[in-house]
């Protein structure tokens, strides 16, 4: 229907006959001459209809927003001073001999040629619609690209594409799981994978040596931003190898990525940070490099103080009391700080202390706070000089459960870096490494795995296990680009007994193991090889890439913030006959009966 697509036509074609179809984005009526700009995946063609070609003049007057149109006709240059530089066609026009509707349409429920304010779920309402917005379809192609390249890295460097299931067993760890009803064994649930992470393993034990699959993904849990119901991973597991082998080979990929892909150089290599030092320094185990801003450990000056506000946390072995530096925050007003007072409280702060420095020289007369009456000077003068901080500087301060210190003033260090303009151009890779095993978990009163039980432990920490779980660190590494967690991965337990043990410290029995995992622990004694893998979310690395906001915006067809879709109108009820076919009936909420006030 077509000899060329309207982006690809351009000078070298000029005085050639072509047929284009697409799209009428825009047309416009010149002086008894029809404009029609006509778009396709590849771009914008400017189509001429002269009132010499009757029958084509007409069908031209005819055609409206969005009409399927397919228009052969001559390629010429455009007259001088005319030139579109916008457009890979912006050269050249193309003269119509013959236009033909091959489909009309109604008003779509937004405009597309131009930047309209658009609700979100009016957009994916009409996803159909959206998609078609060149905007929408550069990042389409812009993630077929990165897919592309990947599978291309992998396939050089011997992994093979091997699928998964998707039907298949519940687990008790990590997120809800969505279940799906079996027909043939009554009473029974497949459930929808949260990653391939047990066939991967299975297939290490199979001999495969390397695998990778670009794979769907479930998990019913709370979405934000970069989360999503249903997500794409690029995962990745191969057998024989040390981290370091691992490591340098997905990042090398990354780079590759980059330059081929954004013609973008990343460093070589990679810098890395263990967790105790990223909590630390950053208060996130995914920190922004591109923001300067650290937190500073002050724990040990305040313990003395008579504030318990900061003394009490400064006592306790799970407080934390830290400073955050602020270069020209002194000229913050004091509704900027009470705005980031209540923001800190989002992450369980219970407030945010604060100093400005409006003259460093003038000692305790030189500064402002609330809370300096509570502090003496030498203390004072121990925050200043530890802080680093300079005349015009403004220190905030998180004093509590070091938890809650870290998330909430990691998230301000974020926040501020954003607001005031201190966020560096440009990428800043790093590998996060030597993460604690487990994790206390108060209101379950048990240890929780803080990445996945199958991640190993050091070998220097298998004792551990059995004298002091919280001091035992994995062999994980999360790869991190620009504050975003772009895959994480491990090396994986290939000995049944460790990974028993595991199961154990964890809180799941050997009737339970057994149950839920019993054909792992029985593969890994029939000469499991030493494995890892990492994972790579497709979705988020696409999203870093073209700069959007959120990965709703690099997926065809995305759920909302509640897991919905509005174009299909999913989830939704079934028929009775469909239910009963599957034994299942569903239990009314009770009526709560209305009592009389008189």
């Amino acid at each position: 229907m077509r000899s060329h697509y309207c982006g690809d036509v351009n000078e070298t074609l000029d005085g050639q006959t072509v047929t284009v179809a697409g799209w009428m984005h825009r047309r416009r009526d010149h002086g008894g001459v029809i404009f029609i700009d006509l778009r396709d995946r590849e771009g914008l063609v400017q189509i001429v209809c002269n009132p010499e070609d009757a029958e084509s003049f007409a069908i031209a007057e005819r055609v409206r927003s969005e009409y399927v149109l397919q228009i052969e006709g001559e390629v010429r240059l455009r007259p001088e001073g005319s030139d579109n530089a916008d457009l890979s066609s912006g050269k050249i026009e193309i003269v119509a001999k013959r236009v033909d509707i091959l489909n009309s349409s109604e008003t779509p429920p937004f405009p597309l040629t131009e930047q309209a304010e658009v609700s979100e779920d009016v957009r994916l309402r009409h996803r159909y619609i959206d998609l078609r917005r060149p905007e929408m379809q550069q990042k389409m192609r812009f993630r077929s690209k990165i897919t592309t390249q990947l599978r291309r890295y992998l396939d050089d460097n011997g992994f093979l594409d091997i699928e998964t299931p998707i039907l298949t067993k519940a687990t008790p760890e990590g997120a809800r799981d969505y279940l799906v009803p079996s027909r043939t064994h009554q009473g029974d649930f497949f459930a929808l994978p949260q990653s391939p992470q047990l066939f991967k393993q299975l297939l290490m034990v199979s001999g495969m040596d390397r695998y990778y699959q670009i794979v769907r993904c479930f998990r019913d849990e709370d979405l934000r931003a970069d989360r999503q119901p249903e997500f794409t991973q690029v995962d990745i597991e191969t057998s024989f190898v040390e981290e370091e082998d691992l490591m340098n080979m997905m990042e090398e990929m990354i780079r590759s990525l980059f330059a081929n892909v954004l013609e973008q150089p990343l460093p070589n290599p990679f810098p890395r940070m263990t967790y105790a030092e990223a909590m630390a320094r950053y208060g996130s185990d995914k920190p922004d490099l591109r923001i300067d801003l650290e937190l500073v450990e002050i724990s040990d000056l305040m313990k003395e103080v008579d504030f318990k506000v900061f003394s009490g946390p400064a006592n306790d072995e799970k407080g934390r009391v830290a400073a955050l530096r602020v270069p020209g925050g002194a000229s913050l007003s004091r509704k900027q700080i009470d705005d980031y007072t209540k923001y800190v409280s989002i992450y369980g702060a219970k407030g945010l202390a604060y100093i400005k420095v409006n003259d460093l020289d003038a000692g305790r007369e030189g500064l402002q706070s609330p809370i300096l009456k509570f502090i003496p000077d030498d203390v004072v003068d121990a925050i200043m000089k530890r802080t680093e901080a300079q005349t015009g500087d403004l220190v905030f301060f998180g004093a509590d459960n070091a938890n809650i210190v870290n998330e909430a003033i990691g998230a301000l260090r974020i926040k501020v870096g954003h607001d005031l303009d201190l966020v560096k151009h440009g990428w800043q890779p790093l590998w996060v490494v030597a993460f604690p095993m487990f994790e206390w978990d108060d209101k379950s009163d048990r240890w929780m795995a803080l990445h996945h039980p199958f991640t190993a432990p050091r070998e220097s920490d298998l004792g551990l296990l059995e004298t002091d779980p919280g001091k035992c660190l994995s062999r994980a590494y999360d790869m991190v680009l620009n504050g975003t967690e772009l895959g994480g991965g491990s090396m994986r337990i290939h000995q049944a007994d460790v990974q028993s043990k595991v199961f154990e410290l964890l809180g799941i029995s050997k009737e339970e193991a057994d149950d839920k995992f019993g054909f792992l622990l029985e593969a890994l004694k029939f000469g499991c090889p030493p494995h890892g893998g990492l994972a790579f979310g497709l979705d988020r690395l696409a999203m870093l890439m073209t700069g959007s906001a959120s990965i709703r915006d690099v997926m065809a067809f995305p759920k909302t913030q509640s897991a919905s879709c509005l174009l299909t109108d999913a989830p939704s009820s079934v028929s009775e006959p469909q239910l009963k076919e599957l034994n299942i009936r569903l239990r009314k909420a009770p009526v709560i009966a209305e009592t009389s006030s008189e």
